[in-house]
């Protein structure tokens, strides 16, 4: 069959089309949503198969979607065969998985191998990883589904006895610490190739922020430039293949809103090791509307990333930071990333919380990498800071990375206000941070919302609380429609 591109965007999934009276369809008995196995030039992929009518393709054309023509590395016209996939052999493994029973380390390499070919359809991925949320992995699962996940992936290695990083569990909007803290820890000379996440389930990850500022679909010969010019990086991880299969479940835990405790575990330390990290700081913030609840649920889960990264042969110190509200004021991409311009370029109206707790992770990380004595490090973050070193790094960062730039504006810019004088005493982060996703975060980077209030603040009637950043007036009034139902600041009068 012709190889035709038709332009589909999937969001992460292969598909396939080809016409119901195909010649393949009816030799090889293909139904809409059958799993078929693409191949030319000495590449295959697996892909799902829809089915249209005459029309759209001629009989002898298979159309591919984005993804699928990307993964082939295919060229319009070029002749392919088509079969159907060989079946997912771990599927019994997944169900063993399911009905209570424990996997070993060859069951989570088979498992992994197949996600890393593509075998197991969205249903088939949506079912392991509910396994694993319904009937938590132990920490010996945990364990061996790292190592799995650093395996079928690529791996980087560095010409330095100490290889930094930093990470946070998410949960708590705003928290975009990691460009400050990469910024003042390149500037001290160490060296701290990040690799971030786009959004899950929050309005931004890491990678969506930064990407407001600088590319970060690097390959792994610029991630290498860039980490040799500069001493670190901020990049996307999925643009390399660092624990691939961690992709796959990122864009499936994002559709059924799930982020389990050992699988969040075996995400972030796969992709340390993969990234030849010796050293990680992770941050756990802990709040009643944070992802982790309880002072109990941190220590608990510091307690199991730094057994299983001993165990990869890395060393973890997490932090127990304050989750009860949003750090910042930005919420969505453009939004947090002018909250990062401004604490690095210390500009006056920059929010002292952000910049605090990337001070206390970079003291850490400091004293932990060898570049301050014990009980030095903060003082040295703060230097670097306050006299511009930091900001210096941080520009120089993204030139190497593809030119600094200034994040998006929003069209449209709608404050939401107190109905009543009275003090702000509780603010919920999950639902502001749907708010800043029914406003069009993270998918426009420009999307989401700027607080102006925190706890302890008192406001007056009429007096703005946030302020609405989205595309559409129609973004804006369902966010407010949400807000009216679901108010996310409480305000006592």
């Amino acid at each position: 069959m012709r190889l035709v591109r038709v332009g589909l965007h999937s969001q992460g999934e292969p598909l396939a089309l080809m016409r119901t009276d195909c010649h393949v369809c009816r030799s090889e008995g293909l139904h809409a949503r059958a799993k078929v196995e693409i191949a030319t030039g000495g590449r295959r992929v697996t892909a799902r198969l829809l089915q249209v009518e005459a029309g759209l393709l001629n009989p002898h054309e298979i159309g591919l979607s984005e993804d699928a023509w990307m993964r082939l590395g295919a060229t319009e016209g070029a002749v392919a065969t088509v079969r159907p996939a060989p079946p997912a052999a771990s599927m019994s493994l997944v169900r063993h998985k399911l009905y209570g029973g424990a996997l070993a380390q060859k069951d989570f390499t088979a498992i992994l191998g197949d996600v890393q070919a593509g075998l197991l359809s969205d249903v088939q991925l949506a079912t392991f990883l509910s396994a694993g949320a319904a009937l938590p992995l132990d920490d010996e699962e945990t364990t061996a589904l790292t190592r799995a996940m650093v395996v079928v992936g690529d791996r980087l290695s560095w010409d330095a006895p100490r290889v930094m990083d930093k990470h946070c569990v998410g949960g708590l909007p705003g928290n975009r610490t990691t460009p400050i803290v990469v910024a003042i820890a390149a500037a001290c000379g160490l060296v701290i190739p990040k690799t971030s996440s786009r959004a899950i389930t929050s309005p931004a990850g890491t990678a969506d922020t930064m990407e407001t500022l600088a590319p970060v679909d690097l390959d792994l010969p610029a991630i290498r430039r860039v980490v040799e010019a500069e001493g670190g990086c901020i990049v996307w991880g999925g643009a390399v293949r660092l624990s691939p299969a961690d992709d796959a479940f990122v864009r499936i835990e994002r559709e059924i809103d799930i982020d389990a405790e050992g699988q969040l575990i075996a995400s972030v330390l796969s992709k340390k090791v993969a990234a030849g990290s010796t050293h990680v700081v992770i941050d756990i913030p802990v709040g009643p509307t944070a992802k982790v609840r309880t002072a109990e649920a941190a220590r608990g889960l510091a307690t199991r990333l730094s057994l299983v990264g001993a165990r990869l042969g890395l060393k973890v110190a997490c932090l127990l930071t304050d989750g009860s509200q949003p750090v910042g004021r930005g919420i969505g991409p453009a939004p947090e990333a002018r909250d990062v311009l401004a604490v690095l370029r210390g500009e006056p109206e920059a929010p002292l919380d952000l910049a605090e707790r990337a001070l206390a992770l970079s003291a850490v990380l400091l004293e932990t990498g060898g570049a301050a004595a014990p009980g030095t490090g903060a003082d040295l973050a703060r230097a670097v800071l306050s006299d511009g070193r930091a900001w210096a790094k941080f520009a120089a960062i993204c030139e190497v990375q593809g030119g600094l730039r200034q994040p998006p504006e929003a069209a449209q810019i709608r404050a939401v206000t107190a109905h009543f004088a009275g003090q702000i005493t509780a603010i919920d982060n999950r639902r502001l941070a749907r708010l800043a996703k029914l406003a069009g975060a993270p998918g426009n980077p420009a999307a989401g919302l700027v607080l102006a209030v925190h706890v302890g603040d008192t406001v007056a009637k009429g007096q703005p609380l946030f302020h609405l950043h989205a595309a559409s007036t129609g973004e804006i009034a369902y966010a407010i429609d949400y807000w009216t139902g679901a108010p996310a600041i409480t305000v006592a009068g």
